[in-house]
């Protein structure tokens, strides 16, 4: 029973030290500005689209505009406010960051959390992006709406 002793104490250390390091704060970054809605840059340059939402896209006029065009064909008011709202919550803070995976165009899936808050979640909640449907299961707060 003795020699048992260390062996069983030595196991328990490893797991606490285990339990420390999953409870560890998420990696940092800064942003240095912000495309969209859902996409930013890092003071890293490392290009970072929030994971489970899509927010309205910026529309870009064509250099050959035709003649009948609808007044409001390009109208990108609430992408503006979309992306303007993204910029509010994440430039100039330090912003935690839970990278999921890569998208084709190279940028960084990730889950952004300010304040311990969610950064993607507030959006779709201030009504300036919505859940994707297709991404929605690698975010667990998107089971709430």
């Amino acid at each position: 029973m003795a020699t048992l002793l260390p062996f069983v104490i030595s196991l328990l250390s490893l797991h606490a030290g285990a339990i420390r390091a999953s409870d560890q704060s998420l990696p940092l970054v800064r942003f240095q500005g912000c495309y969209d809605g859902d996409t930013c840059t890092t003071t890293d340059a490392e290009k970072v689209r929030l994971a489970c939402i899509d927010a309205p896209e910026i529309k870009n006029r064509p250099r050959l505009r035709a003649t009948k065009m609808r007044p409001t064909a390009y109208d990108n008011s609430s992408s503006e406010r979309s992306a303007e709202n993204l910029r509010a919550l994440v430039l100039g803070r330090l912003v935690g960051i839970r990278r999921i995976t890569t998208d084709r165009y190279g940028r960084t899936i990730a889950e952004l959390f300010v304040d311990n808050r969610n950064v993607g979640q507030q959006q779709v909640a201030n009504g300036h992006a919505l859940i994707s449907q297709r991404y929605s299961s690698l975010c667990a707060w998107t089971a709430r709406f």
